[in-house]
């Protein structure tokens, strides 16, 4: 398990690294007609010219250029367009926080549900704890969480 767990975390601090490089283009917009259409134009290229390249006809070039915008075209089709125009293609995910601060929100939510259902069973019971200890219970529980990184921390209940 343990090793599991670091061979994990040293796969986070190798792809955050990696990510870290990518955030230049995060604020990079998709051109209006699609990138096939806007490097197709910008190299002179007609849909015809593109078409033979790819083995299409100038339709399918159209409705590939539309699909583009509309995220209906496989990764598979944008590849070989790339590859048409001389390009290559990038495809990444790019995480909206750091991959660690998302684990660590998803340990402190999953120690606080713990953790709240307890403290409601026991006020039920008139056993009720002080909120500090509620809070610190939840700090300790995400912190070993953190730790160990079950699986089971990704599990919606």
């Amino acid at each position: 398990m343990a090793n599991s767990t670091t061979q994990r975390k040293l796969a986070r601090r190798h792809l955050a690294t990696i990510l870290e490089r990518l955030t230049a283009v995060r604020d990079i917009q998709r051109p209006p007609k699609g990138w096939i259409r806007a490097i197709r134009d910008a190299l002179g290229m007609s849909a015809e010219q593109l078409g033979h390249r790819m083995r299409l006809g100038q339709s399918t070039i159209a409705e590939l250029e539309k699909g583009e915008v509309s995220g209906t075209t496989s990764l598979a089709t944008l590849e070989r367009a790339a590859e048409a125009l001389g390009c290559r293609l990038v495809y990444t995910l790019l995480p909206e926080r750091s991959l660690d601060e998302m684990v660590r929100e998803q340990a402190l939510k999953v120690a606080e549900r713990q953790v709240r259902s307890t403290a409601h069973t026991m006020e039920l019971e008139k056993q009720g704890v002080a909120k500090e200890r509620v809070d610190e219970e939840i700090r300790r529980i995400a912190e070993e969480l953190m730790r160990t990184e079950p699986r089971s921390l990704w599990q919606e209940r």
